[in-house]
């Protein structure tokens, strides 16, 4: 274990004191020494007797002693421990690479993962989930939100050494927003204005006020001399994807193919002109897995030095051995799972006393722990602790099986045959409802274990599981479902606006549950204009007690995300993510070996 500055100095005084006593025994052995004179000393052995000769010998090996110790001591008190540029590490990513382009990797976790690492934004995130300055040197806004003037950090390079610009700036955002290049952020980008003030400033002009613009600038921007004459019907196609320039801390080096073609790592050296400063670890080469099973074997077997867990049940697995060869980040990331209803699939859950009734009998505790091993917090709204509006005081609604079975009977629902489900007392209609979800299987099992607590309240329900790359197409957009279990991801400073205001109820809207209220449009409205964080805060909290009174949804949990690294690997800080892959943003600062600078 390395010795921290903080220990120094009671480690200085201990060491003094132990010389001290050794120097005041050499001065009473000196009392009684006699010292032979300079023509005494070719005759040494002969002219001193044997106790004087260990005297002196004592003293030799005292002194030597003495001045190691005092030195060493003396040059760990003017020295510092500080990372050193060595070594290499291997991390293993589930998926393929396709684009590593910002303009268009926005789908692709493994094209994110590695764009993070070799491009740079002019605003990005840090391990403590705080939006700060990345090529940015400094920036202003005017006219009352709707100007914003950016400046670049003086003499930032590319990775083949040419000068950054506004000019690179400038090409992204257009590159973005022209459609022919089919760039998945483009409509973020409508409407937006930009000019260059002069090479190092660029100016933004917003239609209208919208108080997250900064969070719209963390994704990488392009070089223009490389980009500017690919043809947008080769945008996509260009080897540039693959073989990218950026100006972020690691460049592109390498890349290894199988025999069909599909890339199977990707190798990534240091930059050493990097604006950040040159990262310490020398290269860092990413291995590409087709699923987490693979990944998680590759990792066992130390192919691997660094792994991301989206399966809780491999994480625990790995956890159970409890190996010392390991650390473990659990961070947080602005996202949470829910039951979003759909009331014109159901006409049940229209009614606000059954919704309410299901929200109370959901033991959340249980998921967590039972599919997240405790890895994980339960959610009561759409925001999240630290989030900009959150407040521990907006209403809840606990477990409580009893108070659910309760409110249903109030209201009439009684199990009239004998069976196990309620019918209501008017029609006889039994109260059914179908929970649809995706087939990732802590889904699946958080789905069953819903059907299981729900029909403890005497709701009959069928789990409806959808294959991933057709849910959205086939069930969510044209909102075809009854029960939703899904996750949404809002950002560390959160939109409602997209989530939960009217206008986005349909087609590609994030309002999963078409949810719709005049005085919630109101405020989010006013929330997403104002540049004033507590009035910002105070709209979404009036908002947030609304929706969560409304009950259109069962917020359920935030699962934490999990990395381990091994023991060696130093540096690592994570804490609160925006994206998955800002776990990388500073990856600079990982490190493997140490040396002592002087202060």
């Amino acid at each position: 274990m390395l010795n921290r500055p903080g220990n120094y100095a009671k480690q200085h005084e201990k060491s003094f004191i132990i010389i001290r006593t050794l120097f005041e025994k050499l001065h009473t052995w000196l009392a009684d020494f006699k010292w032979p004179a300079i023509n005494q000393w070719r005759q040494f052995f002969s002219v001193t007797n044997r106790p004087e000769r260990h005297r002196l010998g004592i003293l030799v090996a005292s002194a030597i002693i003495g001045f190691v110790i005092l030195g060493s001591q003396l040059y760990l008190s003017l020295t510092v421990v500080k990372p050193d540029y060595a070594g290499s590490i291997n991390v293993a990513i589930v998926g393929t690479p396709r684009f590593l382009n910002p303009a268009l990797n926005q789908i692709n976790d493994a094209d994110k993962d590695l764009s993070a690492i070799i491009f740079s934004g002019l605003m990005k995130y840090n391990a403590q989930g705080k939006l700060v300055n990345d090529l940015a040197e400094s920036y202003a806004i005017g006219e009352n939100g709707k100007v914003y003037e950016i400046t670049l950090k003086e003499n930032i390079l590319w990775q083949d050494e040419q000068p950054l610009t506004a000019d690179d700036v400038i090409f992204t955002i257009q590159t973005i927003q022209n459609a022919d290049f089919r760039s998945p952020i483009r409509s973020l980008w409508q409407g937006v204005e930009i000019e260059k003030i002069s090479d190092r400033v660029v100016r933004f002009r917003l239609k209208n006020v919208y108080a997250s613009f900064l969070n719209d600038l963390t994704f990488g921007i392009l070089p223009k001399h490389l980009w500017s004459n690919v043809a947008a019907s080769q945008f996509a196609l260009s080897e540039l994807n693959l073989k990218p320039i950026g100006s972020g801390p690691y460049q592109f080096n390498k890349l290894q193919k199988d025999k069909n073609g599909t890339i199977k790592s990707i190798e990534l050296k240091a930059f050493a002109d990097y604006f950040g400063g040159r990262p310490y670890i020398n290269t860092i080469t990413f291995y590409f897995y087709s699923s987490e099973s693979e990944a998680f074997t590759a990792y066992k077997k130390g192919e691997a030095d660094v792994f991301t867990f989206t399966s809780a049940k491999n994480f625990l697995e790995l956890k159970s051995k409890e190996s010392a060869d390991y650390n473990i980040f659990s961070f947080s990331l602005p996202r949470y799972f829910a039951v979003f209803f759909n009331q014109s699939q159901n006409k049940f859950l229209a009614d606000k006393t059954v919704r309410q009734a299901l929200t109370l009998a959901t033991d959340k505790t249980e998921i967590v722990n039972t599919i997240f091993g405790g890895y994980g917090q339960t959610a009561s709204s759409p925001l999240l602790p630290g989030m900009t509006g959150y407040s521990d005081q907006t209403k809840s609604f606990n477990f409580d099986l009893e108070a659910a079975k309760n409110s249903l009977a109030a209201a009439g629902w009684a199990d009239v045959d004998g069976d196990g489900f309620l019918e209501a007392n008017k029609t006889n209609e039994k109260l059914e409802v179908v929970l649809t979800t995706i087939d990732w299987p802590e889904l699946s099992k958080i789905a069953e274990i819903l059907k299981t607590q729900w029909t403890k309240l005497g709701v009959k329900v069928t789990t409806d599981i959808k294959e991933t790359d057709k849910i959205q197409s086939e069930t969510i957009k044209p909102r075809l479902f009854q029960a939703l279990l899904f996750g949404e991801v809002l950002g560390k400073e959160p939109d409602l606006f997209h989530f939960w205001h009217s206008s986005q109820k349909k087609d590609s809207g994030l309002n999963l549950a078409l949810y719709d209220n005049s005085e919630v449009d109101k405020l989010l409205s006013q929330a997403i204009e104002n540049l004033d964080k507590a009035a910002r805060e105070q709209a979404y909290q009036k908002a947030v007690n609304i929706i969560v009174g409304d009950l259109p949804a069962i917020f359920l949990f935030n699962p934490d995300s999990l990395m381990i690294a091994q023991k060696d690997i130093m540096g690592i800080e994570l804490k609160y993510l925006d994206l998955p892959a800002t776990r990388f943003s500073e990856i600079n600062h990982w490190y493997l070996e140490t040396h002592r600078v002087f202060k």
